[in-house]
């Protein structure tokens, strides 16, 4: 009953293991550049250095200083290092490996067993001196598939360092642009504490010659106390963006000294439409494209499991009971000759891993996917909302225009009587809102351009295969 309970069980897990077998050919296929509406011509270069056409040397010395000093960058050069390690490492099987072994052991020897006396029974020193050699001779491209493995790695790795290279500066650059930002609004708030001050002296004037109730200067004085609030509000932004840009440069409070930014607002001559190199100049599906590769080797090297492994192997040395003769003629030892592996039956366990590699191929396909839909999504992204900010302009210069001529002939109007104080409000709010818009749309275009240069790549270039 055990024995039949036994092999019943056996026979179970051997059906088992067959009636689920993972598909061994890659099931994802990998989209096709020609099939996702891009342009029909090239975008204008993007120099490496690309922040330097804001003319600001402040910003090129922060730029420059975050990439020779930021821990994220140093985290990514490091990984990049231990896979150009791992190709060293496997680029070594492809050479004989001489080891060297010596051992000198206290020994008793069993008088009942196959040494016999004097030596069985007694206690004596037992010494080997050994050189070993083993040599692959990949015969069928093991080790090779595995270099061609790692090599696809580590240069996804450094792509993926050039990458964060690249989203370092590109963030050190908008952080910059967020602090000219805070800047100019910051300028509007004092502008608005003194039109509002304006407004909450001339009201304090009229009340006091019976034109005005004292319930409405309190509302102006209101509003001149929360102009100052906005004022507080929007100096603590300049601060809060200078931390921000210290701590991208892996620095901190000794780098709280940042000037106010004086960038060029017309930098940068960017595309309108998709280009048609989009897919090349971007770190990211470069990165994505390499780990296709790594996985196809990884697949490669799987498959390769099912054939032999053929080795030369090789020793000499010396081997002897007690010290005195080890070291001479009669007890040297040697031998030399191939040696050969080769899978009969495991289970299935190849074909698993071969299946899980291709598994990985299909998963690196479907990244490198995602990676190219999302590429294309942000630079689509980016360009509309640069045109749409330029469009804004347009208006927005037109608003500002109506709203200053409104509130001047409002506060006219105020002074001499001739209209209530709530008028000449609602249309001060009007031209601080319009000045708000306006200081700020000058820098979201430039913020916007640099979105549109990162989505673009941020400078990047193709360079060799790092090893």
């Amino acid at each position: 009953m055990i024995k039949r309970a036994i092999t019943a069980t056996l026979m179970g897990s051997l059906l088992a293991a067959c009636v689920y077998t993972p598909p061994t050919e890659p099931q994802v296929l990998a989209v096709q550049p020609g099939s996702l509406g891009l342009g029909a011509t090239a975008a204008p270069v993007i120099g490496e250095k690309w922040w330097t056409a804001f003319g600001d040397p402040q910003l090129d010395r922060l730029v420059d200083q975050a990439l020779s000093g930021s821990p994220t960058l140093a985290a990514a050069l490091a990984r990049l290092r231990a896979a150009q390690a791992e190709i060293s490492g496997s680029r070594a099987g492809t050479y004989p490996q001489l080891t060297f072994d010596a051992q000198d052991q206290r020994t008793r020897f069993s008088a009942n067993y196959i040494i016999p006396p004097p030596t069985g029974g007694s206690t004596q020193w037992i010494g080997t001196v050994q050189a070993n050699l083993a040599w692959s001779l990949d015969l069928f491209g093991k080790q090779d598939a595995a270099i061609a493995k790692s090599r696809a790695s580590a240069e996804a790795i450094a792509l993926d360092a050039t990458a964060a290279r690249l989203a370092l500066a590109g963030a050190v650059t908008q952080a910059y642009v967020a602090l000219a930002r805070a800047y100019v609004l910051a300028d509007v708030a004092q502008d608005a504490v003194h039109q509002r001050e304006g407004i909450s002296t001339l009201t304090a004037t009229r009340v006091r010659t019976g034109l005005e109730t004292s319930a409405a200067s309190k509302i102006a004085e209101a509003r001149a106390a929360g102009a100052k609030v906005d004022l507080v509000r929007a100096k603590a932004l300049t601060d809060i963006a200078v931390h921000q840009i210290a701590a991208l440069m892996g620095r901190g409070a000794d780098a709280y000294t940042i000037t106010r930014p004086k960038l060029n607002t017309d930098a940068l001559a960017l595309p309108e439409t998709l280009p048609a190199d989009l897919l090349a100049r971007r770190a990211d599906i470069a990165a994505a494209l390499a780990r296709v590769d790594a996985a196809t080797a990884g697949r490669e090297r799987a498959r390769l499991a099912f054939y032999p492994d053929v080795n030369l192997l090789g020793s000499a040395g010396w081997a002897a009971i007690g010290l005195g003769p080890l070291f001479t003629s009669s007890a040297a030892q040697y031998g030399v000759g191939p040696a050969i592996h080769l899978p009969i039956f495991d289970a299935g366990a190849l074909r698993a891993e071969y299946a899980g590699a291709t598994a990985r191929v299909d998963q690196a396909v479907a990244d490198y996917n995602a990676a190219v839909t999302s590429a294309i999504r942000e630079a689509a992204d980016a360009i509309t909302d640069l045109r749409s900010l330029h469009d804004q302009a347009g208006e927005l210069a037109h608003m500002r225009s109506a709203a200053d001529e409104s509130y001047r002939l409002a506060e006219q109007r105020y002074k001499s009587g001739l209209s209530p104080q709530l008028t000449a409000l609602n249309a001060q709010d009007i031209v601080l809102q319009a000045r708000r818009q306006d200081a700020a749309l000058s820098t979201d275009i430039i913020a916007a351009r640099v979105t549109l240069v990162m989505a673009l790549g941020g400078g990047f270039v193709k360079e060799k295969t790092h090893e």
